[in-house]
């Protein structure tokens, strides 16, 4: 291939890392199931990368491509450019850059990446006229270490929602996490812990979809490993914990126009959202099922999804109450106008979970929608025949329902384009079928000495 001629913003980079006397640059992408991926070269190599991109093994990578079609590269974008706090002890300094995957053999960017599948998203909605800025609420435990430096599921303190020292042990965790984002670019808003023991939350500003995305991919990698400078293990799983409320990554998301109006608010709306608002909503209800597969996408995240424990599990949507699906939030501003998913969990892909819920929207707009009334009650206090009098469906009750409603929902599939839909149905259906003929401790204390 040709050398390609640098940017400006790859020339800032390359000052930036000689300011900083970078060693090592780690070029950063994921596989399908969102598992972060990174290929470290000396910094010396940075111009080389993004002259000519980073070639690596295709075949390696979770979802992407066959042995015999193996060699694909790595370009980076120089606007991800960040130092990894956590790296920098003494002699080594280390940054991190997001990458693009190219194949080789068209030379074009590898349809199975899913940065690219949420750029396909970006770029329709730009075709419509619109801007696609999110922000997310990603919550997390805390877990205690054994001596040999292994996850438990012992939570590092005791305390409950908004609870602060001695029953908040985590504060000073929290604010070194929060002082590593800092460096790295994050604009925190808000921290505090969670409703469950040794559960926390960390909310950032948030961005337009793609640079949101990057921010919470670089969030899961940097929480675990500025946790793990306190002996601490920080995982994002749904539901690490029976009989206690799982974590869950609220989302909000609006549109806007080139000119920087919100296209979700109007003030002549008794909620203050616009027509397009109400049909972009009324797509994401459409398509819940569907999105479910993508937005909570391990056997765990139906742990989570059940009621009783502050998790959306009712296709409905509320502007006063969060047992709905959908929320609207309180705006102070017309800028502030949004919606807010509340059924996605933190192990999602956040490429492929942010691009499925921007196609369900816009198809919502497309196709004139019409969006439901709210539901302004506790759909939790609801019965069977009261949720059916309302319409009002649930959410799959398991990993397996959840992937067949994604595969008879064309327009979360062409969501995701043909090769990551493919692989990703493959790989959730073996992850289901797996766990069917697994058998648990809950089995084995319930059932082994008693027949």
């Amino acid at each position: 291939m040709t050398s390609k001629s640098l940017s400006s913003e790859a020339e800032a980079v390359l000052d930036r890392i000689e300011e900083e006397d970078v060693d090592f640059l780690r070029l950063q992408f994921t596989d399908i199931l969102g598992t972060v991926k990174n290929v470290s070269v000396p910094a010396d190599q940075t111009e080389k990368a993004f002259r000519e991109g980073i070639y690596f093994d295709g075949s390696s990578i979770n979802g992407f491509v066959r042995i015999q079609e193996s060699d694909m590269r790595l370009e980076p974008d120089p606007n991800t450019f960040a130092l990894l706090p956590w790296r920098n002890n003494g002699d080594v300094t280390s940054a991190r850059l997001i990458c693009d995957v190219i194949d080789t053999t068209t030379g074009e960017p590898f349809s199975g990446d899913p940065r690219r599948v949420l750029k396909n998203a970006i770029d329709r909605a730009h075709e419509m006229g619109y801007k696609v800025n999110a922000g997310p609420e990603p919550e997390f435990f805390l877990f205690e270490e054994d001596e040999e430096g292994r996850a438990t599921t012992t939570t590092h303190d005791k305390g409950g929602y908004f609870d602060m020292a001695p029953k908040d042990l985590a504060q000073d965790v929290r604010g070194d996490i929060i002082y590593g984002l800092d460096e790295m670019g994050f604009e925190v808003e808000a921290s505090h812990h969670e409703v469950a023991e040794g559960q926390h939350e960390i909310d950032f500003k948030y961005e337009d979809a793609l640079t949101t995305a990057d921010n919470i991919a670089t969030f899961r990698v940097a929480v675990r490993a500025l946790a793990a400078e306190h002996d601490l293990h920080a995982t994002f799983m749904p539901k690490p914990i029976p009989r206690i409320n799982g974590s869950g990554m609220h989302t909000h998301l609006s549109l806007f126009t080139e000119d920087g109006d919100n296209v979700f608010h109007d003030d002549d709306d008794e909620f203050n959202l616009s027509e397009t608002a109400k049909q972009f909503l009324a797509g994401i209800l459409e398509h819940a099922p569907a999105l479910a597969a993508v937005t909570n996408p391990t056997v765990n995240s139906y742990k989570r999804l059940v009621p009783g424990y502050e998790a959306p599990v009712y296709v409905a949507w509320s502007d006063v109450n969060r047992s709905a699906l959908i929320r609207k939030p309180a705006a102070r501003v017309p800028a502030a106008s949004r919606i807010e998913a509340r059924f996605p969990d933190p192990s999602c892909n956040p490429y492929l979970a942010v691009a499925a819920l921007i196609q369900a929207g816009l198809d919502g707009i497309e196709n004139d929608l019409d969006c439901p009334e709210p539901v302004r009650e506790n759909i939790y206090e609801f019965d069977e025949q009261k949720r059916e009098e309302y319409g009002i469906e649930t959410l799959p009750s398991n990993l397996g329902e959840a992937v067949e409603a994604l595969e008879s929902d064309e327009v979360v599939m062409d969501a995701l384009g043909s090769h990551v839909a493919e692989k990703f149905v493959e790989a959730k259906t073996q992850e289901f079928e797996d766990y069917l003929v697994d058998v648990s401790q809950w089995e084995l204390d319930r059932y082994l000495e008693t027949f």
